[in-house]
């Protein structure tokens, strides 16, 4: 039958056990009804033919199931391989078909990190079924940045498993380990400080910009690639609900220099820091940038997230309580949480201003590094 909302409604239940109407519009996809009248749609794919529910009506519209059902099926039949070419297919070919799928089915920057880590690390010359344990393990062991390492074996293990979900290989050889990583407690050095800061001069705008606000701030790194010039008024700076880590608004005073390196950021839009190919997105050369930066000075392993660890070190030897560089942090789990944070509304934004006055005020003065000694 054609699966209608109102032939499905009139669709009584069987006598005993389940059974399936099939839909005359879209082959493969069907209603399975059960004795106890439950309903839900199914589709069946694949060479093997194999069947998937799809949720339960009405939760799941028909709409919504069909649409699902026919990308299921037009998966399955483009990464259907044959199987007399299965055990000849080149990891590069099986790498390329799983970063295709991989473009539709997650978010953009999950796509590009895939790519980068299976180019970057892993050019196996071979047909994918040669691959064995003690190759792929080899690869990621050599890896000497534990966090690298660890992403470089999520994106392996996830291709090898894809691979063999698609009938491209009979099992993965990525074996399934706990990763431990110890997390991260690395705090710059004032000299260290101070040469970022003067190759963050060097570099200018963009990048250069954007790692001195991120040094000043102590904000996350892409809440200040995302800033808008609608979001400062004065000296305070909103980001909207929803656009923060944790989903909340977020407001922090800007002191004088952070104003002044803002300011002369050229006219870009609404953006401070718009995408190189496309100018309404923020910017996004994190990688490149990084290894072009970091070429110029020697400080050792470092990652932009130490930036607003050591800002937080900062804030602790200046005396400022820890509930207001937890404000200025946007932390939620931290002294004010659970039901005092329901209650406690004060903005902070008074000293918070202040803690930030003396955040730069001890940048400038500190002759150690006259880090600021310019501005």
């Amino acid at each position: 039958m054609r699966l209608t909302d109102l032939q499905i409604k009139k669709i009584g239940s069987p006598e005993k056990g389940q059974k399936t109407y099939f839909d005359d519009a879209q082959p493969g996809f069907g209603l399975r009804v059960s004795q106890g009248g439950a309903k839900s749609f199914v589709v069946v794919y694949g060479k093997t033919r194999k069947l998937r529910t799809l949720g339960r009506y009405p939760d799941v519209s028909l709409a919504d199931a069909r649409k699902a059902a026919k990308k299921i099926i037009g998966d399955a039949a483009i990464l259907q391989p044959d199987a007399l070419l299965t055990s000849k297919i080149k990891f590069g070919e099986a790498r390329d078909r799983f970063l295709r799928n991989s473009e539709d089915r997650t978010k953009p920057r999950t796509y590009e990190e895939y790519r980068r880590l299976l180019f970057r690390h892993f050019t196996f010359d071979c047909a994918l079924s040669e691959l064995t344990r003690v190759k792929i393990m080899g690869v990621v062991e050599d890896i000497e940045a534990p966090s690298e390492r660890k992403h470089a074996y999520v994106a392996i293990r996830t291709m090898m498993n894809w691979c063999e979900q698609h009938g491209l290989i009979n099992h993965s050889p990525v074996p399934r380990l706990k990763m431990v990583q110890t997390a991260r407690s690395r705090i710059l050095g004032d000299d260290e400080l101070q040469i970022i800061w003067n190759r963050a001069e060097e570099a200018g705008y963009p990048y250069g910009t954007i790692v001195q606000l991120l040094i000043l701030t102590g904000q996350r790194r892409g809440e200040i690639a995302a800033l808008r010039r609608s979001w400062i008024e004065d000296d305070v700076l909103t980001f909207p609900e929803g656009f923060t880590k944790n989903k909340r608004e977020h407001r922090i005073p800007l002191g004088a220099l952070t104003r002044k390196i803002i300011k002369a950021i050229p006219d870009t839009g609404d953006l401070l820091f718009p995408g190189r190919l496309d100018k309404s997105l923020p910017f996004n050369g994190w990688s490149r940038c990084k290894r072009d930066f970091d070429r110029q000075i020697n400080v050792r392993d470092y990652t932009l997230h130490d930036l607003r660890r050591t800002y937080s070190s900062t804030m602790a030897k200046l005396g400022v309580p820890i509930h207001v560089t937890e404000r200025l942090l946007n932390h939620v789990s931290g002294t004010i949480s659970g039901v005092g944070a329901v209650y406690n509304r004060h903005t902070y934004l008074p000293e918070m201003r202040e803690a930030v006055a003396s955040f730069e005020s001890s940048l400038i003065a500190d002759r150690s590094t006259g880090l600021l000694d310019n501005h």
